[in-house]
């Protein structure tokens, strides 16, 4: 039974077979009605047929799977018809192919394939994956061909319409080449496609019963009563003379031409050929109506009977052929069950003989033991078939009840089909008296239909050539938008290298100023007033463009705060300061516009492809590079989790507050000191709405209670202000402080005696020995002691030090890489000034130069290489053996300080209080009016 719905072929249209040469397969030639005498074409070759064996997918039930079907192409219809095999007279049905659409599934079975209508879905399979490519790509060419078939026009056509004639040709013509650009051309597999795969054997055939199409159950009868016919008729060839024909088979010939092919002709079913259904009595009526109103109707014939009567004999031969194979079975079955009696009785007869013939009476006793043996030994084959034959009879039991199911699932399709039966005898009734109706309302009908169909093509036409119309017109379309785009692309691009220019020239232009007045001096008075004067106009220069509405695109606009609330160019109480801090922030902003698209662009693509977070190479290198400002929260938590999550716990940081509520800590009061000096460059801690400041006295006085050792060390709310400005969570921040204190850093780097930190910077000082020896031997001679410096680097990570977004890309790396990363940016922070500190000469120079030159640096990435690439060898063991060194000194140092201060307390405290002479003694004053 058929999945999909049938197609009713079209009036006036039928299909014929005609013998190829050579003994080939039969191949439909489809017959349309004639044309008008204005269609003609011109003649061509013969293109080779589309037909072949195709496995289809239906049924219903339990014969739902594939069958094998013959496959057959009408390129005049462009359907595809096809049947069971290639030498049946009638097709099963067809698929309209012209308004179909062809896919094919990478994840399907290999050679499957599906053809779309606006009606159904058609699943086909090929034998291989070539013969599927095959068969794709013809019925996409014939498709192709069908659509761009030009319609010639009439008679008489119109004058406008005969202009466009030519015009439509070359466009055709262009699309026929574009279409043979894209497709590649498969290789015919001759032996599997073609007339001749006909003789071939057919891939994966299925049973008869699951082959055959029940819902098509007329058509297969038509097709194998033709097949007996005409071996019946090859057979009585051989016994009659060369040019007689029997008056039986000229009636089939005469039936065959009178009666057209098609499902609905009648006929009998072998399934039920001993009892004759409503359907043949009803079919019978309806001849013998036919008969008695006209002798001419053509739709059924006499030779039909005879027909009839030979298929019974044929059906009555083979079912008594089936008795005797029966019958002849359980015969031989017979003959071997008394083979096996009569070798049971010999043996018997044998063993007597024995018993007769012994001598002694021990040699009977011993055959009477045998025999004893022998029935014990039969008794439990007896058992043993016992219970083979209760295990027999329960899975017979089974099988009977799975039977009764089928035959109710069977008697359910006979149902089925008993209907399917009336409602086409309905029809069959319903068609002849449509037949016997005037032939002047028939002609109407006709002329009527046609009339509509004519409509109905005249409108496909103007479709199609809309269609093809609106197809180029949203080629034009998308390729003009792209250039747009790639236009608009080069234009971003651009004005992004101008701003960056802009920024140069600009800053460029302050430091030749500063420079300018530098040298002036106080001399010239009138010449330093007018410096003055164009600085401040300089420094004013981005506050005017920020307040011009009319200009969209602001080449040096730098934007007074950045994403994290920070001031961009910070408010300097000496307008030298002001000046290098505009300078440094022109640099900044032009570096960005310059990295946008070459850089930040391609890593904010592989941030957003980057899915689960796990450790790993490439991340590592990632983070390196800087976490985008849309990732960075999320990339944080991750992070902080990975260091503290043995130490977490649910509601930890609720109880520390409710802990702090309920007693005042001895840091607390420390803590709201720090909290006016937190960030005064940064708005969120600025403003007096702001909720910052609050979020961070809980956060602080939290892992005061959460460390006891430590409680609070100026420092951590710097630490504690950057994780809340990046994640804007208390709890969050919270844990990023507990990570950073307690994982990342050594145990004692924010006690009261800061031993670790002092032990960090003597590291550094070593390092700096290594990795820059003239810049150390440069301030060596000078006497400059550089951890009044980096002291303070290490106790923040440089939150105080470096701009923003290179202070963010810094503890990117060092919340996943760890303390290391600080020493690696401190060595290249030097490394990036090392030509500026070697042009300064003197010591006061160079100690003014360090307290600001980290906010001269804005090139991130030239840092970033410095720091990962430059400074390489990084060991940590390295740093592990120099810490362990320093430290050991650092407490001989102060155990050392330790002694010589109780060693003064002693000597203090045994000299006691005295009075030097002279000095009158507050007993006295005391004493005096």
């Amino acid at each position: 039974m058929e999945d999909a719905q049938e197609n009713t072929a079209e009036s006036g249209s039928s299909v014929q077979w005609s013998e190829e040469p050579a003994g080939l397969a039969k191949v439909p030639e489809v017959s349309l009605p004639e044309e008008s005498e204005g269609c003609t074409r011109p003649l061509e070759a013969a293109p080779p047929k589309l037909c072949g064996y195709l496995s289809k997918f239906g049924g219903k039930g339990p014969i739902r799977g594939w069958k094998s079907r013959w496959f057959f192409f009408d390129e005049r219809k462009c359907h595809l018809y096809y049947s069971r095999t290639a030498q049946d007279a009638n097709p099963l049905d067809s698929i309209d192919l012209s308004s179909a659409v062809f896919d094919c599934k990478a994840d399907a079975e290999e050679g499957t394939f599906e053809i779309k209508t606006p009606n159904r879905i058609i699943t086909l399979k090929a034998a291989t994956k070539q013969v599927m490519l095959y068969w794709l790509q013809q019925l996409q060419m014939k498709r192709w061909e069908f659509h761009n078939s030009l319609p010639v026009p009439p008679a008489a056509p119109d004058a406008a319409l005969a202009g466009n004639g030519p015009a439509l040709r070359l466009e055709l013509e262009q699309e026929e080449e574009d279409q043979e650009a894209l497709l590649c051309p498969v290789k015919t597999p001759t032996e599997l496609v073609g007339v001749g795969a006909a003789w071939q054997p057919v891939h994966a055939k299925p049973s008869a019963l699951q082959n055959i199409s029940l819902k098509h159950l007329g058509t297969e009868i038509q097709n194998t009563m033709c097949s007996i016919r005409g071996n019946k008729q090859t057979q009585g060839a051989g016994h009659r003379p060369p040019g007689e024909d029997s008056p039986l088979s000229e009636e089939t010939q005469r039936e065959e031409q009178l009666s057209p092919p098609g499902p609905g002709t009648p006929g009998k079913d072998p399934a039920n050929s001993q009892k004759p259904t409503p359907k043949s009595s009803l079919t019978t009526s309806l001849i013998q109506k036919a008969k008695s109103q006209s002798n001419t109707f053509p739709l059924f014939s006499e030779g039909l009977m005879w027909n009839r009567t030979a298929q019974e004999k044929v059906l009555a031969l083979e079912q008594q052929v089936l008795m005797l194979t029966k019958e002849l079975k359980a015969q031989k079955e017979l003959v071997k069950i008394l083979h096996k009696a009569l070798e049971a009785a010999q043996q018997e007869k044998r063993v007597s003989s024995a018993y007769l013939a012994a001598a002694q009476d021990k040699d009977r006793l011993e055959l009477v033991r045998h025999k004893v043996r022998q029935i014990a030994e039969l008794g439990r084959r007896v058992e043993a078939l016992e219970r083979e034959r209760e295990s027999l009879a329960q899975t017979a039991s089974l099988r009977e009840q799975e039977i009764r199911e089928l035959q109710q699932h069977v008697q359910l399709l006979l149902d089925k089909n008993q209907a399917k039966q009336e409602v086409i005898c309905k029809l069959s009734e319903k068609v002849t008296q449509d037949f016997m109706k005037a032939p002047e309302e028939a002609d109407r009908d006709f002329l009527s239909q046609q009339e509509k169909m004519e409509h109905l093509k005249d409108d496909m036409e103007a479709y199609r050539t809309q269609n093809r119309f609106l197809n180029s017109e949203i080629h034009q379309v998308t390729k003009i938008w792209r250039k747009v785009a790639e236009k608009e692309k080069a234009l971003l691009m651009k004005c992004a290298y101008l701003q960056a220019q802009n920024c140069q020239v600009e800053s460029k232009y302050l430091a030749g100023l500063r420079r300018l007045q530098e040298a002036l001096g106080v001399e010239a008075g009138e010449c330093s007033e007018l410096l003055r004067q164009l600085i401040q106009e300089a420094l004013q220069w981005e506050a005017s463009e920020a307040s011009a509405d009319s200009i969209v695109l602001s080449p040096s606009t730098v934007s007074e705060y950045d994403e994290y609330g920070f001031l961009t160019v910070p408010n300097y109480e000496v307008e030298d300061l002001r000046l290098l801090a505009k300078i440094q922030a022109l640099e900044v902003h032009s570096h960005h516009l310059l990295a946008h698209e070459a850089v930040e662009r391609p890593l904010r693509e592989r941030w957003a492809t980057l899915g689960e977070l796990a450790p790993s190479a490439e991340l590592k290198q990632l983070l390196r590079a800087g976490v985008p400002h849309e990732h960075r929260p999320r990339v944080w938590r991750w992070l902080i989790r990975l260091r503290v999550q043995h130490l977490q716990a649910p509601g930890c940081y609720q109880a520390l507050l409710s802990q702090g509520q309920a007693c005042k800590h001895p840091a607390a009061r420390q803590i709201e000191l720090d909290l006016n000096r937190t960030f005064p460059n940064n708005k969120h801690f600025t403003c007096p709405t702001s909720s910052f400041p609050d979020k961070l006295r809980r956060v602080l006085l939290a892992f005061s209670w959460q460390n006891p050792t430590i409680g609070y060390c100026q420092g951590l709310n710097r630490l504690a202000a950057i994780a809340l400005l990046v994640l804007d969570e208390e709890e969050s921040a919270f844990w990023c402080l507990v990570a950073i204190v307690e994982t990342i850093m050594p145990a004692d780097y924010y006690s009261k005696t800061l031993l670790a930190s002092q032990v960090d910077q003597r590291v550094l000082q070593d390092l700096l020995l290594e990795k820059l020896p003239r810049l150390m031997a440069h301030l060596g001679q000078r006497c400059v002691d550089l951890s009044f410096i980096t002291f303070n680097w290490f106790l923040v990570v440089f939150a105080d030090s470096l701009i923003s977004n290179i202070l963010l890309q810094v503890w990117d790396a060092f919340l996943y890489e760890g303390i290391k990363v600080v020493f690696r940016y401190a060595l290249a922070i030097f490394k990036y000034n090392e030509e500026a500190l070697l042009r300064l000469q003197d010591s006061l120079e160079i100690y003014q130069y360090l307290h600001f030159f980290t906010k001269t640096i804005c090139d991130s990435r030239k840092l970033m290489h410095i720091a990962f690439n430059d400074m390489n060898p990084f060991p940590m063991k390295q740093l592990r053996q120099l810490r362990a060194a320093h430290r050991e000194r650092l407490e001989a140092e102060l155990n050392e300080l330790e002694q010589l201060k109780a060693e003064y307390l002693e000597t203090r405290a045994a000299q006691g209080p005295s009075v030097p002479e002279g000095c009158p003694s507050e007993d006295e004053g005391e004493a005096e009016p």
